[in-house]
């Protein structure tokens, strides 16, 4: 039943995902010039044209992801819970969301989310790691290796915080041991790293302490923050994180 529910829910995004970015292409071909038809039969006709090959590539693209989940099962610790294992996790947010999503038009807001998470999605995969999910403003991925970690922080702050075109950012990051159910990740630095975005100042990354220790000395400069109230942990001492 768990796998029966998350596979409808992943094709029900997917289908919603490629019907929008076809009326999105069908939009800019009539407005292009003259076309064949009205919009929704030159949908209707990509949409059988592509069909085929867009089946065969979901089918590779699962079993691609499949041997990857597998690999990284079988290189835990026989004797550890097959579901926690530890993790950086990291949180990109993007800041004043709200007040844009005010000012801009929705073709404008959603062109901004969708360039967003595209190009934090390459970002996260550039560098190893895994988006878990994309809520709207924000995008949580996570990594092994807490170096790659901050890389694609890093990333993300240089591919949309400093692109003149786009907002700023927020990036928080936290290492620790997170349960891993349903294609989501669970625990304190789940919730860690998104408290975290709240007190990161703009186009800067906030760590933990965990995390911060993890880092060697040589390649990066930590600086511990005033302790601060955080919902959920109490008074905690974030991490600022710079390279040599």
């Amino acid at each position: 039943m768990a796998i029966t529910r998350a596979l409808g829910q992943t094709m029900a995004r997917l289908a919603d995902w490629e019907v929008g970015a076809l009326t999105h292409r069908v939009d800019e071909m009539h407005h292009a010039g003259p076309a064949p038809g009205d919009r929704v039969d030159t949908a209707l006709r990509m949409l059988d044209d592509l069909s085929d090959g867009f089946e065969a590539l979901m089918v590779y693209v699962w079993r691609r992801h499949l041997a990857a989940a597998v690999s990284r099962i079988m290189a835990l610790d026989p004797d550890d819970d097959l579901n926690t294992t530890e993790l950086t996790v990291g949180f990109a947010d993007i800041v004043s969301f709200t007040a844009l999503s005010n000012d801009l038009s929705r073709q404008r807001i959603g062109d901004l989310v969708e360039l967003f998470e595209s190009r934090c999605a390459d970002v996260v995969a550039g560098q190893r790691g895994r988006v878990i999910k994309s809520i709207g403003d924000s995008v949580l991925f996570v990594n092994d290796d807490p170096i790659r970690a901050y890389d694609t922080a890093e990333g993300i702050i240089n591919v949309i915080g400093r692109d003149s075109r786009m907002p700023d950012v927020r990036l928080g990051l936290a290492t620790g041991g997170v349960v891993m159910r349903l294609g989501d990740v669970f625990g304190p630095p789940v919730n860690m790293a998104a408290r975290l975005t709240a007190v990161a100042r703009r186009n800067r990354i906030i760590v933990d302490a965990a995390m911060a220790a993890l880092l060697p000395p040589d390649q990066f400069e930590t600086r511990r923050l005033p302790a601060r109230p955080v919902r959920g942990f109490g008074l905690v001492e974030p991490v600022a994180v710079r390279r040599h």
